[in-house]
């Protein structure tokens, strides 16, 4: 794909990656704008405007300016853009840590494959788990070192939902599994307690930014 090409941008900023196990790590991330998928705690709505059409020249140029140890493509929903492959693979060809974080609702096969995904997987309360796309755990089985999985729950009976999901799709154990609590609605030590409690094979994350910044602040 030509790098004259456009997607519609959200914003472009410099933070401390907050989520995934990358989290802690400064991060230039690229918000590609549209998503519609209407979960119910999304925490960037305002990704649904609709953005600024900016080359992958212009998208590369202001991203890698900040000189990150990580660049992450996210959303909205980024892979809803067909040019969003071009784009991760342009990235790829300039920087040595590409990331992508995608709602979990389209298959990922035609990532590059040089390009670490972080994919979401909805719990009940999200109100759009009959949307998760089965054909990434297969996809992950064999590539366990190129994706994880992060699962985001606001009670414990999402909680039981996701570990007997992640357990009959095969990857509890096999792929990197991340839980983090919905912000403000359930408490960490909580979803800590459960995990304890159950001997898990899956870590947990708290959203940084939200804890270093108020957590409504957009472009952190």
């Amino acid at each position: 794909m030509s790098t004259k090409a456009t997607l519609n941008i959200s914003e472009i900023f410099y933070s401390i990656q907050g989520e995934s196990s990358f989290a802690g790590w400064p991060c230039a991330f690229v918000r590609l704008a549209g998503c519609g998928h209407g979960c119910r705690y999304c925490d960037t709505t305002y990704a649904e405007e609709p953005g600024t059409a900016m080359t992958i020249d212009e998208i590369m140029h202001r991203a890698l300016a900040f000189d990150a140890p990580c660049v992450e493509v996210t959303g909205g929903e980024p892979l809803l853009q067909s040019g969003t492959f071009g784009l991760l693979s342009a990235l790829c060809d300039r920087h040595p840590v590409v990331l992508l974080e995608t709602g979990g609702f389209l298959p990922v096969d035609r990532v590059d494959p040089r390009v670490h995904a972080i994919i979401d997987i909805k719990a009940p309360s999200s109100g759009v788990m009959e949307h998760n796309c089965a054909a990434n755990f297969t996809l992950a089985l064999n590539e366990p070192e190129r994706f994880e999985f992060k699962i985001v729950v606001a009670s414990e009976a999402d909680y039981l939902w996701a570990k007997s999901y992640i357990a009959g799709h095969g990857i509890l154990g096999k792929c990197s599994i991340i839980f983090g609590p919905v912000f403000g609605q359930l408490e960490p030590r909580l979803l800590a307690e459960w995990i304890l409690r159950d001997h898990l094979p899956a870590r947990m994350q708290l959203q940084l930014h939200k804890y270093i910044w108020n957590p409504d602040t957009r472009g952190v």
